[in-house]
């Protein structure tokens, strides 16, 4: 027989094999406290034919070989509750294998390509683990049995026509299965045009999930198609509704005496805010005096979303769905209709607004006297850029240069003492765009914090900080267990923090890991040691990747990074839904209510975090595609680069001037086979013994820029 044929046979056989097999172990979850025998399984699969009736009973038989499913009686068939079925979210790759991601398990349960069933990124699924091959073994295995939930049905690929025009396929960037089209569905696509389908079927057995285009967004290399492509692909929507829009214009937005007169009117007060030039959404401003008795009275005055926005209306529903403000390249998607985020509560100078504010008596040593929380009304008297309150902190005259100055070396002693205590000192740098007027890139900048961006920083942090503390604390400073939600960051990995120990050594720094403030100021010291080195990335990369990753729970943990015992998110309500929340049981507690209970608050908190993933995400893939697209006219220009991540199947090369990241595959490598040393981060040459390490300065070459899947290839230049 023909090899090829072989294969084919092999192949058909092995799918018959296990043809009922996932459908089995489904009928069975559904029936956890019945034992079925097989014609009780058949009739549920609606099963009538003598041969599919015959491989159902073979395929029990590899069930209960593989010890997935128990016989409890003669006959009679359950799943085998010995083994572990644990329930997760896939994650599929590109090389058609999955790691699923099950709440409250540190490692992912990797699944193996041919073992994910018919699963889509994103869906809810139930695995089979398998025991561990060894004691010794780290990895965790399984395979998909069932799927619960679908994650979506309609996702975002390129169109391409078969070969006789009766058919076509969508393709997939993300490691989905590409989607097989009927030319009855093709809805005028044509090949190459960025397409939405819609999942319509998969069958059993099929290699592709069958699907229909609802939509086509046209060229994919176009900016425009492909940030609505990112927008609809994480379900992102740019208009609100109708009827939320309506609700929002329809809101009583005046200033009224009255409601004045509730609040501690704070309007007579120095006030300013500091914001990036091009912010519209003003939502926190300082207000500072001095006392007779030579404190300084600092108010930290957050706009009062939750006076507009309330619970059980349609603008309310809305901003939870979003919980947060999405930032694009190109363009914001609000979590609030324009005319609140943009104009009913954005702190706008010279005019009268209603807040939420923290007011901080401060000693001139930044001590903490006294702190006092509640709703105000206040009057911003200047907006201020990031970069004019710089020019005031680096010497230039300017309005309110006395207040500045004094803000900034109160926020530079508070600063000092969190450092003291253990806070990681993370600068980060963020990646920015020139923009034509057609959104394309014409340059790229960074965003680096100065002393202006710091000042700002500290007066928020010192508010969410003590506003938390507040809630939680009894006076005699002993947690009272009041429900609140938290922005927690757990504890680094401590096998993590010795491989990045181990690993530096090579480059002669040390990291001391020991208890928390000496694990972290030794960090901090390294953080410092590195920077201009050529090393300072691959360092700083690898420090943040031992760090656990924050988020919002009623369960308070602390916040590791920032050395507190007690932190929230209460500073930015405009573009935040968990600030919202810390908003409304701060006036509960205010109120003298009880404390409410913390289920409800647990899931809100998780959706809330959820959603931030999601639009952590969308901002990567929309930086992601800027980049390539602007490094599209360097394609045969060599640069200086350095190696920031380092595969089995490649070196990820960054250039510096750009921050721009491409693949060098190891197959490319001329010269020499190259290994994969995973210990330490490199590629190395087999025969002559050269080392490509993280870290590591290289020249290369653009060989091209992929803007459907946002991808940069580079080859190695010899210097």
């Amino acid at each position: 027989m023909p090899r090829k044929n072989f294969k084919n046979t092999k192949a058909k056989k092995d799918q018959n094999i296990s043809k009922f097999t996932k459908s089995i172990i489904e009928v069975l979850f559904k029936n956890p406290n019945k034992p079925l025998n097989y014609k009780q399984i058949a009739s549920a699969l609606n099963l009538t034919n003598r041969i599919d009736t015959e491989l159902l009973i073979k395929n029990i038989n590899v069930l209960l070989v593989d010890k997935k499913i128990t016989e409890v009686e003669r006959g009679k068939y359950k799943i085998n509750a010995t083994n572990d079925y644990m329930i997760g979210v896939a994650d599929l790759t590109s090389s058609g294998s999955a790691y699923i991601i099950v709440d409250g398990l540190e490692q992912d349960i990797y699944v193996q390509k041919g073992k994910t069933k018919n699963t889509l990124k994103g869906d809810t699924v139930r695995v089979y683990v398998y025991p561990k091959k060894s004691k010794n073994s780290s990895k965790i295995e399984g395979e998909i049995v069932e799927i619960i939930e679908r994650n979506k049905t309609e996702f975002i690929g390129i169109f391409e026509l078969g070969k006789n025009g009766n058919f076509g396929f969508v393709t997939m960037q993300n490691g989905n299965h590409d989607f097989f089209v009927p030319k009855e569905k093709f809805n005028d696509a044509k090949t190459g045009e960025k397409v939405v389908v819609r999942l319509t079927n998969w069958p059993e057995g099929s290699n592709s999930p069958f699907g229909e285009i609802t939509k086509v967004l046209g060229n994919p290399e176009d900016t425009d198609v492909e940030i609505h492509s990112i927008l609809l692909a994480y379900d992102l929507p740019v208009k609100f509704p109708d009827e939320v829009e309506e609700e929002a214009n329809n809101l009583d937005t005046s200033i009224s005496e009255y409601e004045v007169g509730k609040r501690r009117d704070m309007r007579k007060v120095t006030t300013f805010t500091i914001d990036p030039k091009d912010a519209k959404d003003f939502d926190d401003a300082l207000s500072i005096q001095k006392l007779e008795n030579g404190n300084w009275e600092i108010g930290v005055h957050i706009a009062d979303v939750t006076h507009y926005v309330r619970p059980g209306t349609l603008i309310e529903q809305e901003a939870y769905k979003r919980a947060t403000s999405v930032y694009l390249v190109d363009r914001v998607v609000p979590m609030l209709p324009e005319v609140l985020s943009n104009v009913a509560c954005s702190l706008r100078p010279n005019e009268d607004k209603y807040t939420f504010s923290g007011v901080f008596e401060l000693d001139d040593n930044a001590k903490i006297v006294n702190t006092w929380f509640g709703r105000t009304a206040t009057h911003s008297d200047r907006r201020f850029t990031y970069e004019e309150a710089q020019a005031i902190i680096e010497g230039e005259d300017g309005d309110f240069k006395d207040e500045i100055l004094t803000l900034d070396r109160l926020a530079k002693l508070m600063r000092a003492e969190r450092m003291n205590v253990g806070a990681v000192n993370f600068d980060k740098v963020e990646v920015k765009f020139n923009l034509d007027d057609a959104h394309n890139p014409t340059g790229i900048y960074f965003k680096i914090g100065k002393d202006s961006n710091k000042l700002i920083e500290e007066f928020m942090l010192l508010c969410n900080k003590k506003v938390s503390e507040f809630i939680s604390l009894d006076k005699h400073g002993k947690d009272n267990d009041n429900t609140y939600i938290y922005r927690v960051h757990d504890d680094p990995n401590p096998d993590k923090l010795i491989d990045l120990k181990n690993f530096i050594r090579q480059f002669g720094y040390e990291l001391q890991v020991g208890d928390r403030k000496t694990t972290i100021q030794s960090m901090n010291k390294l953080l410092a040691d590195v920077k201009g080195k050529p090393e300072e990335n691959m360092v700083e990369t690898l420090s943040m990747r031992t760090m656990a990753k924050a988020k919002y729970t009623t369960d308070n943990i602390g916040h590791y990074g920032l050395a507190f015992d007690y932190y929230t998110h209460f500073t930015s309500p405009i573009r935040r839904y968990p600030d919202m929340i810390a908003h409304r049981l701060l006036q509960d507690y205010l109120d003298g209510k009880k404390s409410p209970d913390s289920s409800i608050y647990e899931d809100k908190a998780k959706h809330c975090s959820s959603r931030e993933k999601i639009a952590a995400e969308a901002e990567r893939e929309s930086i992601k595609y800027m980049q390539v697209k602007y490094m599209e006219q360097f394609v045969g220009q060599t640069f200086d680069a350095f190696i920031t991540g380092v595969q089995d199947y490649g070196i990820f090369v960054e250039i510096p001037e750009t921050r721009c990241e491409g693949l060098i595959r190891s197959r490319a490598m001329t010269g020499d086979h190259y290994y994969f040393d995973d210990k330490n981060h490199a590629l190395v040459g087999k025969r002559t013994g050269i080392k490509y390490q993280l870290g590591s300065p290289v020249k290369i070459k653009v060989l091209n820029a992929d803007l459907i899947k946002k991808q940069l290839d580079f080859e190695l230049v010899d210097a």
